[in-house]
């Protein structure tokens, strides 16, 4: 409730229904004056935050010590005194991948690793004839000194002379078959353009064409080797760097089908409704960002610190996860310890493979679309 002043007269500004009290009891806006003062939208800011901090905060608590107790809550009727699990779920999910992609990116981490592969193309050493050349011309040992200093100056600037080349060519005219080079960029490649494939695809005979994937396959690699000019590395930190992107959405994709799988362990449960499971899941993922949110902390640390005694927390918080996992689905469906350790593995077995499963189709998404 504001502490702005309440209105004398009793009709709602809203839907001009007639009023009993502060808020309408048709749409339920408060029947306040509608000019304020900045006073009063500083203090109305500052309410919503701490209103808002308030809740998650204490929400947050129950959530990590009491496995299945709010989803068991909220289909009971108590919500007032809790964050709405939706409203928790967008921000603790927003900072979860905003942490994720802060830590885990594919962009500017692979430098030092570039250069070093650089360097690698650079000669370590000159050939002797080309030293005797260089210092044919100096006249004293002075020049002499002169000359090799040079040498040293300049030979991390000289590449080798001969550069070993992959020479086998990625496509063969005589039978017009592709190697299997899947979605990958190569500086050998033959074709420099769609129309260039094309054109050759379309004087070969019918039984030596490419199939409809194969071609399909190869436009996309032609077009990926034309963006990248035969940089595999750069080609995978972009496509990795686009799939780590589609994680939110490959959650939002497996949440309805966990409540699916739920829905059929528990078919003989009338009173949970598949919209019932799926709140259970909202819960469970919410914790699941935090759990993970608190590992990547200790794993940071125990990274930049360098002790031991963090990787057995880091072990402690994995397993409090899965525990944690088993006691709400105990707490909220209500039965013994047996069937819910069978639910719980054939859960988790049918999660395994339907998340690999999703994990391909939306690696093939991002190679399509990246």
């Amino acid at each position: 409730m504001s502490h702005s002043k309440e209105r004398h007269e009793k009709i709602c500004l809203n839907c001009n229904a007639e009023l009993n009290g502060r808020y309408c009891h048709m749409c339920g806006q408060e029947n306040i004056e509608p000019k304020e003062t900045v006073w009063s939208l500083v203090s109305h800011f500052f309410y919503d935050i701490t209103h808002f901090d308030g809740k998650f905060f204490s929400t947050t608590k129950l959530l990590i010590i009491r496995p299945g107790f709010l989803p068991k809550e909220y289909i009971e009727g108590r919500r007032a005194r809790y964050l709405h699990p939706i409203r928790m779920y967008v921000f603790s999910s927003a900072l979860f991948f905003l942490c994720l992609y802060s830590v885990f990116h594919f962009h500017g981490g692979e430098e030092g690793e570039d250069k070093k592969d650089k360097k690698t193309e650079f000669i370590t050493s000159l050939p002797d004839s080309v030293k005797a050349k260089a210092l044919s011309d100096a006249k004293d040992k002075e020049d002499s000194m002169v000359v090799e200093r040079a040498l040293d100056l300049a030979r991390p600037y000289m590449r080798t002379p001969e550069e070993k080349k992959d020479t086998t060519a990625y496509y063969s005219k005589k039978i017009g078959k592709t190697k299997n080079n899947f979605f990958m960029v190569d500086p050998h490649l033959e074709y420099t353009s769609i129309k260039e494939y094309d054109s050759i695809q379309n004087t070969l005979p019918a039984a030596e064409k490419d199939s409809w994937f194969r071609r399909h396959r190869n436009h996309r690699q032609i077009e990926l080797n034309a963006r990248y000019k035969g940089d595999q590395k750069a080609m995978w930190r972009d496509l990795l760097e686009k799939f780590v992107h589609t994680f939110p959405y490959l959650l939002f994709i497996s949440l309805p089908l966990y409540a699916f799988y739920l829905k059929l362990l528990y078919i003989r449960r009338k009173q949970f409704l598949y919209v019932t499971h799926g709140i259970f899941l909202i819960y469970l993922y919410i914790f699941t960002f935090i759990n993970l949110l608190v590992y990547f902390g200790l794993n940071k640390i125990h990274e930049s610190m360098d002790w031991d005694w963090v990787g057995w927390i880091e072990a402690a918080v994995l397993l409090y996860g899965v525990w944690y996992a088993y006691k709400a689905m105990r707490k909220f469906y209500g039965q013994g310890r047996g069937k819910t350790l069978l639910k719980f593995f054939i859960l988790n077995t049918f999660a395994f493979f339907s998340i690999i499963f999703l994990f391909v189709g939306f690696f093939l998404f991002a190679v399509f679309k990246f």
